[in-house]
């Protein structure tokens, strides 16, 4: 069975064919709040084209509720003769979800922490690299969703101190020659390449440690569009899954069938 999983972010949105937790083809584009449901599906018939006669079904996450409203018509009235799941509160995911109000955590990061524990086991911790925003998630060892943190994302970051700040600008963001930065655009490469680094090694080890585990006993999981960028400076990373999220919707769309 081949689906269309679409992972709806605040930034981009991932589309990938997945089958058996395998991915034959991907797309990435921006999110934008103002297209409308025909224009999206324009969109997807021009990204998609051929795949869309072999698919089975479509799963979808999103964390822009415009965005979902939209995605919801144009699945309704566009392909309708393709049965969808919406991932959301009710939907049966299969992992206990241990939060003070478990409606609030995002469905991407439920998708994660399904797929981790599914394919890794507990104790985890997901580590999503998204650009307006990096998502920690932690699964405990009895496979229940614990809870995580949400950092400024990677490329928000350059935005931000190029807007607000006086004499820098947006910068790519790639390695720099040193930590120790001789220029303005190497200091700003520094501060977010290694800053970033530094930040999910520091509050990785403080998860660990809130586990009550020690580290060897943790998986821990790289994913997301950017975590190709800084996961070789990481050095708590033990694997690297850059579908998780459309893998953990498969599992989803399988449980709902």
């Amino acid at each position: 069975m081949s689906l269309l999983a679409v992972d709806i972010g605040n930034s981009h949105t991932i589309l990938g064919i997945v089958a058996d937790g395998e991915v034959s083809a991907d797309w990435r584009v921006a999110t934008d709040e103002r297209n409308t449901a025909d224009e999206w599906a324009v969109l997807l018939r021009g990204l998609v084209g051929d795949w869309l006669d072999r698919i089975d079904g479509i799963v979808v996450c999103a964390t822009v509720p415009a965005v979902l409203h939209e995605w919801r018509d144009m699945l309704a009235r566009h392909f309708s003769a393709a049965p969808y799941v919406v991932v959301e509160p009710g939907i049966r995911t299969g992992i206990p979800i241990q939060m003070d109000n478990p409606r609030e955590v995002g469905t991407d990061r439920i998708c994660n922490a399904l797929a981790a524990l599914t394919g890794y086991g507990g104790p985890c911790i997901i580590v999503d690299f998204g650009g307006t925003a990096t998502t920690f998630d932690v699964v405990n060892a009895k496979g229940a969703y614990v809870g995580g943190a949400i950092a400024p994302g990677i490329e928000l970051g350059i935005q931000a101190l190029g807007r607000r700040g006086a004499q820098l600008r947006e910068v790519e963001l790639t390695r720099p020659r040193s930590p120790i930065a001789k220029n303005t655009v190497e200091a700003l490469q520094s501060g977010l390449f290694f800053g970033v680094a530094a930040q999910v090694e520091g509050l990785v080890a403080r998860m660990i440690d809130a586990l009550g585990e020690s580290v060897g006993e943790v998986e821990v999981i790289a994913t997301g569009y950017l975590a190709g960028l800084v996961i070789g400076e990481c050095r708590c990373f033990t694997q690297h899954a850059p579908w998780l999220t459309l893998q953990g919707l498969e599992m989803v769309y399988t449980r709902n069938l």
